[in-house]
């Protein structure tokens, strides 16, 4: 090959090389988060531990939803009565033979009830929410997107359950520095960073979970189901 056509042939498929690098760089991302995102969409159908009523929802949002509850949030780890009734096969428990696959407990899965104990002198026990849908089909016993949405980005308790201490109220409420009008020990403050995206997906999936009826009235944990 002559000196001439050897430096064209290189230029050649430099250039080629270059557009095909290019190339990828301006469509490889994109494609990747598609790619991403819709692996989240499935991952999250496949861990869903209980069944969802997919009726008038969006599916990709129930999808991803369940991806954030479940692998990234551990709603439930919070969300239950306790780490001894949150599963029917218990991934902690020791045995001899076999590591027990990990199978969670549909019949109180994201229904509140754990005791995180009060946070001072005249405190009520903080305990977690039941944060399946009522008879309305919203979650959170029939919270709207709104409402939902206020409670992920400023920690707003709308039930008002454990008011501030007052010269008119000593019992059953939060001494300073809490606040009262907040709820306690979630982590709010680490949601409240999460996408707008996300935070309709989360509402979504929980829209799509069974109700959990709880306790009877007036327990904060009771659900009207039907």
């Amino acid at each position: 090959m002559k000196r001439q056509q050897f430096v064209f042939a290189g230029v050649t498929i430099a250039v080629s090389v270059a557009i095909l690098f290019a190339g990828r760089s301006l469509s490889s991302p994109r494609a990747e988060d598609d790619n991403d995102s819709e692996s989240k969409v499935q991952k999250g159908f496949a861990i869903a531990p209980v069944p969802l009523n997919l009726a008038g929802k969006n599916r990709e949002l129930v999808g991803l939803g369940s991806y954030l509850v479940n692998a990234v949030g551990d709603c439930n780890g919070c969300h239950s009565q306790g780490p001894t009734t949150q599963y029917t096969s218990n991934p902690y428990f020791r045995s001899p033979f076999f590591k027990p696959p990990k199978k969670v407990n549909a019949a109180t899965y994201l229904g509140g009830g754990f005791n995180f104990g009060p946070l001072g002198p005249h405190s009520p026990d903080i305990v977690s929410r039941n944060l399946t849908p009522d008879k309305t089909g919203r979650p959170e016993g029939g919270a709207t997107f709104g409402e939902f949405f206020e409670i992920m980005r400023t920690g707003k308790d709308f039930d008002h359950l454990h008011p501030n201490c007052s010269a008119t109220r000593t019992t059953n409420c939060l001494d300073a520095p809490f606040n009262g009008d907040l709820l306690q020990v979630m982590p709010w403050p680490a949601f409240q960073d999460m996408t707008d995206h996300d935070l309709r997906a989360i509402y979504e999936y929980l829209s799509a979970i069974p109700c959990i009826e709880g306790p009877p009235a007036p327990s904060e944990l009771h659900h009207d189901c039907h």
